[in-house]
């Protein structure tokens, strides 16, 4: 691999900031990379593992950068833009990591100066894990990176950022704001609802003791939970943000749920079949596409303490 930015500022240093970091220097993909975080104590800890040259201001850290990668929650996009503006060089690039692309462009697009690319990205990887300390380099490796140029998006731009995913080790798709956000409601967004509604549930349900939930949990709840565990305040803002693709969603899921529960009441079986047929093609149709494995514990193998 060969340099593709000499300088990059990732803004945020968490889990998607921290594993961009490992991944750039695996591939040798840039020659700087500069990062800030709100958190002292991030920055400590980025400092620690010696992520990247951790600045004390957000200026600090974008000063004479080719690309700015916004690594923050969606909800504080807009701010940060607007600290970092004056500080950033013309024709560099900025982007971002956001879960949803129309709030992100509409908060961050009118302050972007000038003379400034603007080419917004959403890597579709992660883990329940927050923090620098949950980065690893091959966390993009064949997992897909969503570019979504705006209107105004330089090509040269939008080619040079895709080019740093896929050398993180991601493959790239184009997508417009709109169609990305309702994409992800179905995939990623009205998933986590449910998850985090039916562990919820399990709370409230006091005939379910604390200790059964957690020692018979080898059953689906337990993904639910891993799901559930995800960093609370980039849902929050994911879905005040992404507020109409995701209740679009969730009514179609609740459609989809009444249908069931009349299939169950009236012991319709030939329904629930084929419905649990055509679902369970879905799942083989990830697997061959690389996006997971049908290894026994979906390959997520525990780790003994000796």
């Amino acid at each position: 691999m060969s340099v593709i930015y000499d300088k990059v500022a990732l803004i945020g240093l968490g889990l998607i900031a921290s594993s961009m970091a490992l991944a750039m220097k695996r591939g040798g993909l840039t020659g700087q990379i500069t990062g800030y975080a709100r958190s002292r104590e991030t920055r400590d800890i980025a400092r620690e593992l010696d992520l990247c040259e951790v600045c004390e201001t957000a200026q600090e850290a974008v000063r004479d950068a080719d690309l700015v990668v916004l690594c923050v929650p969606v909800g504080a996009m807009e701010q940060v833009m607007q600290d970092i503006a004056p500080a950033l060089k013309p024709g560099c690039t900025v982007s971002d990591v956001g879960s949803v692309k129309k709030a992100v462009i509409d908060a961050v697009g009118p302050h972007v100066p000038a003379g400034v690319h603007f080419v917004p990205a959403h890597p579709l990887a992660g883990t329940e894990h927050s923090g620098p300390r949950a980065g690893f380099a091959t966390l993009f490796d064949n997992r897909w990176c969503i570019i979504v140029p705006t209107e105004g998006s330089d090509r040269a731009a939008v080619e040079t950022l895709e080019a740093l995913w896929r050398g993180m080790g991601a493959n790239t798709d184009e997508m417009d704001a709109e169609h990305h956000d309702l994409v992800l409601a179905v995939t990623s967004h009205t998933p986590h609802l449910i998850a985090y509604t039916m562990v919820g549930v399990a709370d409230d349900l006091r005939r379910v003791t604390d200790s059964e939930v957690i020692k018979y949990s080898a059953a689906g709840f337990r993904d639910f939970t891993r799901i559930a565990a995800s960093d609370p305040t980039m849902w929050r803002d994911v879905f005040l943000t992404n507020k109409e693709a995701t209740l679009e969603i969730l009514g179609r899921f609740t459609e989809e749920l009444f249908a069931l529960q009349r299939a169950i009441r009236t012991g319709d079986g030939d329904h629930l079949h084929a419905y649990f047929t055509r679902t369970r093609a879905i799942r083989r149709g990830i697997i061959d596409a690389g996006q997971d494995t049908d290894a026994p514990d979906f390959g997520r193998t525990p780790v003994h303490k000796t």
